[in-house]
């Protein structure tokens, strides 16, 4: 069963004013999942662009290559290196991560990060 919860909202009036045309789905589960949800009147939006950096505007250019390095398990020190940065900027940037993105911890940044479209897993 696909979790669609990040990518479903309610519409208000003027946004099914103004709705793009449908586009088809062709998984057969999937277009039977989003029909509910239409008829329900729920809007299946798409996910963000991952190429969009103006749909990432909240995180830096730097901060986006911490979050891929936060992907792959590394600790500050790993960053700092990868990053050519010291251990102390690696950490104010993972801190800067989790507070824009109202994380818990590294690893919720990455789910946040995940949700927003910032990384692809």
């Amino acid at each position: 069963m696909v979790d669609m919860s990040a990518t479903m909202m309610l519409p208000s009036a003027s946004a099914r004013a103004a709705e793009p045309a449908p586009r088809p789905i062709a998984d057969p589960e999937l277009a039977a999942a989003a029909a509910l949800l239409q008829a329900a009147g729920f809007v299946v939006i798409p996910p963000p662009d991952p190429d969009d950096v103006e749909a990432h505007a909240p995180l830096s250019q730097r901060e986006r290559q911490v979050v891929e390095l936060l992907l792959d398990g590394a600790s500050n020190k790993v960053i700092a290196r990868h990053l050519d940065i010291s251990v102390h900027t690696a950490k104010f940037h993972v801190g800067s991560v989790i507070d824009k993105l109202d994380a818990t911890g590294r690893t919720d940044a990455v789910a946040q990060a995940a949700r927003l479209g910032v990384i692809r897993l």
